[in-house]
């Protein structure tokens, strides 16, 4: 698996008179969508996203209100305020523009110029961030992600909104995504395994390259890309499996390039990769229970009815609000990336009508095997009417090391008597392998492991080390463990083995 840099000769040369080029020719473009030509759902959600974004503008900053530091004092997102400029743009109404222009000049100033070193190119996460110093250390100081994030979103305004915009600022535009471009293939970190970042690196290329007249950055599009599709068709699985999140951000870049890859391989490669996508997405989707099926490779949460996941932002775009996996209310938790929505809607969810039908209702008891990526690991995972139930066999390759990680396992969901959607997972444990099958969830892991079970009004007599008396749900577990701790709190229950190497969970509803 080779990084990008390898497909790329050079630099960009004679960028001014490309730019001045192409911002001639844009001048006369048709004006771009608008938010109410959009489809109903997708519409709502993107009018409920700007107006989250109406009430954290900031017009000093010319930027977004986005959380808190460690004060408890607010900080301006970039990242944010840039999908919020093109939901502007789309919205059209009085004084849209001008803010959308404020907005995109403040996320420009947000840049990281600083030639030879690995954040060259990328942008600030917060307006109040410290630049980065020598030692900097990837994820904690800085996040080389946001060349790809807003690179796409800049694109995104020039594709559809270049001939509302000052000729300086399509210029500008352009320079930025030509500057993220290079920060990014000399940091030459980025594999087509990192599936949802390499999908948008791969539009990004193309697109760049048919407007800075950069034949060889085509060529270098259609390389990367076909790397992630020959990586895809092994087992029809991207290496960051059934994430709730990316797989919303995966969608994004095949779209983008479905409905503007610069070659019409591009544009076939990127639908024919989103349709699969979906199909995988409806296997592993419980219509009832409103949530996929783990085990999942990345995830924020565990409920997407209790977490702004985009794979439910997508599917809200074809389904009617009460069938929504989203929160009921917003804002919501990692509601920050709700304001992602407008730059979806532009480009619609094209749903293939198999696929739709799993979306709208439960369509009958499953048991999924899917390899993944290089096929060593494989996850399975069984759907019942009530009850479903995700695993994974990692090989022994991977491990959950703290309940914050974003790895899940080994998750069950049911419904609840009052046919609300609980839960529970592996949390903690040793390099795992797990299998799901019906009704049962096998684990072995050498060490302790801790379970979170997430579903209110448990009390002492309903757990203990060998029978969990859930709510909607009851689990035998088998075990060799030394011995159990239990902790119940509000939410649920913490359950912690010590010194086991093996469980199997039967669960009936």
């Amino acid at each position: 698996m080779l990084p990008l840099r390898r497909f790329i000769p050079g630099r960009v040369l004679n960028l001014g008179a490309a730019i001045t080029v192409w911002c001639c020719v844009t001048a006369t473009a048709a004006a771009g969508p608008r938010l109410a030509e959009l489809p109903e759902r997708p519409r709502e959600l993107s009018r409920a996203a700007l107006a989250q974004g109406d009430t954290n503008w900031d017009v000093r900053a010319g930027l977004l209100w986005a959380g808190r530091n460690e004060t408890g004092s607010r900080m301006h997102g970039v990242r944010p305020t840039a999908w919020y400029a093109l939901g502007l743009l789309l919205r059209g109404e009085p004084g849209d523009r001008d803010r959308a222009v404020q907005a995109l000049e403040a996320v420009l100033r947000q840049q990281v110029d600083a030639p030879g070193m690995p954040w060259h190119g990328t942008f600030f996460r917060r307006a109040e961030e410290p630049r980065p110093l020598n030692g900097a250390r990837m994820w904690d100081d800085y996040d080389p992600n946001w060349r790809q994030f807003i690179g796409c979103t800049f694109a995104q305004v020039l594709i559809d909104y270049a001939d509302e915009l000052p000729e300086a600022l399509r210029g500008r535009l352009l320079r930025s995504i030509a500057l993220a471009l290079e920060g990014e293939l000399a940091h030459g970190r980025l594999k087509p395994a990192y599936t949802n970042i390499a999908l948008m690196q791969g539009f990004l290329l193309g697109f760049a390259g048919e407007r800075l007249q950069r034949p060889e950055w085509i060529r270098a599009a259609q390389d990367w890309v076909g790397e992630i599709e020959r990586e895809f068709v092994a087992h029809e699985s991207f290496d960051e499996y059934n994430s709730p999140t990316y797989y919303g951000v995966d969608l994004y870049g095949l779209a983008l390039l479905r409905a503007h890859g610069a070659t019409p391989e591009l544009r076939v490669v990127g639908a024919h990769l989103e349709a699969a996508l979906w199909r995988d997405i409806g296997r592993f989707y419980h219509a009832g229970l409103r949530n996929l099926a783990g085990p999942y490779d990345r995830a924020y949460g565990m409920d997407l009815q209790e977490y702004v996941a985009l794979a439910g932002t997508w599917m809200g775009f074809v389904l009617p609000a009460e069938a929504t996996p989203l929160p009921a209310v917003m804002p919501a938790r990692h509601g920050g990336d709700f304001y992602f929505t407008p730059c979806f809607a532009l480009l619609g969810a094209v749903v293939p009508a198999e696929v739709q039908a799993q979306l709208e209702t439960f369509t009958g008891e499953r048991l999924l095997a899917r390899p993944i990526a290089d096929g060593k690991r494989v996850a399975t995972a069984w759907l019942g009417p009530d009850l479903m139930i995700g695993a994974q066999d990692t090989a022994l390759s991977r491990g959950v090391p703290q309940a914050r990680s974003q790895f899940h396992p080994a998750t069950i969901h049911w419904r609840r008597p009052d046919g609300g959607t609980a839960w529970l997972a592996l949390r903690e444990c040793s390099r795992v392998n797990a299998r799901a099958e019906p009704h049962r969830l096998h684990i072995e892991a050498i060490g302790d492991a801790t379970f979170r079970i997430e579903t209110a009004g448990l009390t002492a007599a309903m757990i203990s080390a060998g029978h969990w008396q859930l709510p909607g749900l009851v689990v035998r577990i088998e075990h060799d463990a030394g011995d159990c701790k239990i902790d119940l709190d509000a939410a649920g229950a913490t359950v912690t083995y010590r010194e086991a190497t093996r469980f199997t969970l039967h669960c009936e509803p």
